[in-house]
């Protein structure tokens, strides 16, 4: 017996035509370049069910093809091979995925991928602005740099296998006729939003330091004013003393909240913020690491590598030579 096809009930095309499917994809998703590269029988289809905040996509090619999309510019899409898998290129990026690897694109860096013969994929296309919303809620703040996504995300363990079953799940159950998505339910409210949490939380990003520990909102208010002053402020020396004040308390009760809540001192988060930072800088590959880590304010180098090389596993200069 056949295995039935994702969202079959919600068909967008099918076609063997090169323009047809290029033209239909574009209208979900954006102006692409789409060319046939290798063996295999081209038989694309896209079958597409509209949420609020995201879509969810069933896409296959039947053919070797190269995708050249550039900047997706308004969404983020999360594709996750069910058959065979791809090579992606995200900014700097440059990984390949399979039935174990899922890739993330982030919409404000240049993509380039192709489509091995027979791959099949689910999609989860992420409206740019509602993301970044539901990341400011779960801050506690304000967002002050664009969401970036580094690399691919595991989908053979822990909260990235967590995130592909959720997905397949909702897809079986609207397979099944008991769609929550797209409805305007509240219960289909709070998928989406499940799905952009876990995303978040899943794959590696420049807020992951932010994020991992204790659950931002039962933090204290003070804690929640600190961490924003110092998000606003990490290409400046400031004191405990500063930040204190901002947070409308005392360096001594500061210190306090920050061990019981972060298992840190907020000066310790302030560097770990900055070291972010400067990683997220040299993956974009556009410095050298003497002239971002200036600009982070780390003015000794040999400090500064030790620094990173405890929280990144690696020295500076080889996320460079990566980057490059």
């Amino acid at each position: 017996m056949a295995k039935a096809i994702p969202l079959a009930a919600h068909r967008l095309f099918r076609s063997s035509d090169l323009d047809e499917t290029r033209e239909s994809v574009a209208r979900i998703f954006c102006p692409h370049r789409l060319e046939i590269v290798g063996r295999g029988r081209f038989d694309a289809m896209q079958h597409h069910l509209r949420g609020e905040s995201l879509s969810l996509n069933y896409i296959a090619y039947g053919a070797d093809v190269a995708i050249n999309p550039g900047a997706l510019e308004d969404f983020y899409l999360v594709q996750i091979p069910l058959a065979g898998g791809a090579a992606i290129e995200n900014g700097s990026f440059s990984y390949e995925t399979d039935t174990r690897r899922a890739s993330v694109l982030n919409p404000h860096l240049p993509t380039r991928m192709r489509w091995s013969e027979g791959t099949k994929k689910a999609l989860v296309q992420i409206d740019k602005n509602a993301l970044t919303k539901h990341l400011t809620t779960m801050l506690g703040g304000g967002v002050d740099r664009r969401l970036t996504f580094e690399g691919p995300m595991d989908t053979s363990k822990g909260k990235g296998a967590a995130l592909s079953r959720l997905v397949r799940f909702l897809i079986s159950e609207i397979d099944q006729g008991r769609s929550c998505i797209g409805t305007g339910c509240l219960m289909g409210r709070q998928m989406e939003s499940t799905l952009m949490t876990g995303l978040i939380e899943a794959v590696p990003n420049n807020y992951s330091g932010v994020l991992t520990s204790t659950k931002l909102d039962v933090a204290p208010r003070k804690l929640r004013a600190a961490e924003t002053f110092i998000r606003h402020n990490l290409d400046k020396p400031i004191s405990l003393a500063e930040i204190a004040d901002a947070a409308g308390t005392t360096p001594r009760s500061l210190q306090e909240v920050f061990r019981k809540f972060r298992e840190t001192s907020p000066l310790a988060y302030w560097r770990d913020m900055r070291l972010d930072r400067v990683r997220a800088d040299l993956v974009a590959g556009q410095r050298s690491v003497t002239e971002v880590a200036m600009t982070w304010g780390f003015t000794h180098l040999g400090r500064f590598s030790e620094a990173y090389r405890e929280r990144f596993g690696e020295l500076p200069s080889e996320t460079r030579a990566r980057a490059r």
